[in-house]
């Protein structure tokens, strides 16, 4: 939908720097949405213009979509009136004409960093910590997603959990996506997403599947792992609407689709394998078993945020069913069970995982019902700020 009749100051604005195609994109163009459908005016800015518009219809500059106004990140950035809400997403800085417009503006904005999410303990204690700025009359809060109280939650947009349980609970509704995705699960397949930044190991899961006693289908959205996929089936390219038969295994190769699109496909599938932080978050909205590739850092320092997650989330857990799901997630993002050793590969861990699918379909609507009882991302932003934002 376009509109032109938003403000020409908004209540609030994102700031957004690509860094990895479509994650912190991804994050920010959600929230940018599920504030304007709270009634903000919201405008939101991206330098990397390209990627935003595959995930929205295409746009001009200044063009308002889904009731976001879109803005182009130029250098040098153009003169703009600050808004209420300032927020800069993961680390990306505001510019520096833009603080010192800030800095001019009565009553001052409200000034956070969006920061990554993480499950790790000392989160909820540096949530809405200060950092006066060294010589501007500006405050700026650290602003952390979480998945306990007292911190800033997650991205659910209002009606997001009633109409993902309205789609589960109507198998037309799973029957005619796949239709529409010219998509055809056998009977008792496994059906399963992949999405991720690709694994060395993924040929050999790929074998265990084809020779498994279950028959698994297999929907990768077209990209990098649709060419990886292709790669380790022995073929130069998959596209989209393309299948591949191997044994029990069934892969379709599905086109690229906007967000709506990728929550139903989360929806209708019975294992999503994520990666990121934005899938990550919808795969857990959609109440279906997953599995997680975290983003790499230096230093393995994810590591550690894998674990954190983990532990949180089999908290409660049957010991071999949370040692199951550890020992697969270890073995896709290649980290080993012991210091020093090798990591496992998938294919060897996935029998057990495979044998836990049950609990952990029925753990993952559990999980889904907890994150539902906490504040959401836009809710924190309100209550945090006020009086600067009222949702």
């Amino acid at each position: 939908m376009l509109a032109t009749d938003r403000p020409a100051v908004p209540d609030c604005e994102i700031f957004c720097r690509v860094v990895d195609n479509l994650g912190d994109i991804g994050v920010c163009w959600r929230l940018a949405r599920d504030l304007a459908t709270r009634g903000l005016g919201v405008r939101l800015w991206v330098d990397g213009w390209a990627t935003l518009v595959g995930l929205c219809p295409p746009a001009a500059d200044g063009a308002c979509v889904a009731g976001v106004e879109l803005r182009r990140w130029t250098e040098p950035f153009p003169d703009a009136v600050p808004a209420r809400l300032v927020i800069e997403a993961f680390a990306c800085d505001v510019p520096p004409r833009h603080l010192e417009a800030m800095a001019a503006r009565e009553p001052k904005p409200a000034w956070l960093n969006l920061e990554y999410l993480s499950a790790e303990d000392w989160v909820a204690g540096c949530h809405g910590m200060a950092s006066p700025h060294p010589r501007l009359p500006l405050t700026k809060r650290f602003f952390f997603p979480g998945f306990v109280p007292g911190t800033g939650g997650l991205v659910q947009e209002s009606g997001l959990v009633d109409a993902r349980r309205a789609f589960q609970a109507d198998p037309a509704a799973r029957a005619a996506l796949f239709a529409a995705l010219g998509v055809a699960p056998a009977p008792d397949a496994l059906v399963v997403s992949l999405f991720a930044y690709g694994h060395g190991q993924l040929a050999g899961l790929l074998d265990a599947w084809a020779a498994g006693p279950r028959p698994v289908c297999l929907l990768v959205p077209e990209g990098r792992m649709a060419d990886a996929l292709a790669t380790a089936c022995g073929r130069s390219a998959l596209a989209p609407g393309e299948g591949l038969q191997r044994g029990a295994l069934d892969i379709r190769v599905l086109p690229f689709t906007d967000q709506d699109g990728y929550d139903r496909l989360l929806w209708a599938c019975d294992l999503n394998f994520v990666r990121g932080e934005d899938s990550f978050v919808r795969a857990q909205w959609a109440a279906r078993a997953l599995v997680w590739q975290i983003y790499r850092q230096q230093e393995d320092a994810h590591h550690v945020k894998l674990d954190a997650f983990m532990a949180r989330y089999t908290a409660g857990l049957d010991a071999d069913v949370a040692a199951a799901l550890r020992r697969f997630w270890r073995a896709w993002n290649e980290v080993a069970e012991t210091e020093g050793g090798a990591p496992e590969t998938p294919a060897a861990c996935w029998p057990a995982f495979a044998a836990a699918l049950p609990r952990l379909a029925a753990h993952a609507r559990e999980w889904s019902a907890e994150l539902e009882a906490l504040p959401d991302l836009a809710q924190a932003l309100a209550k945090f700020l006020e009086p600067a934002v009222k949702c």
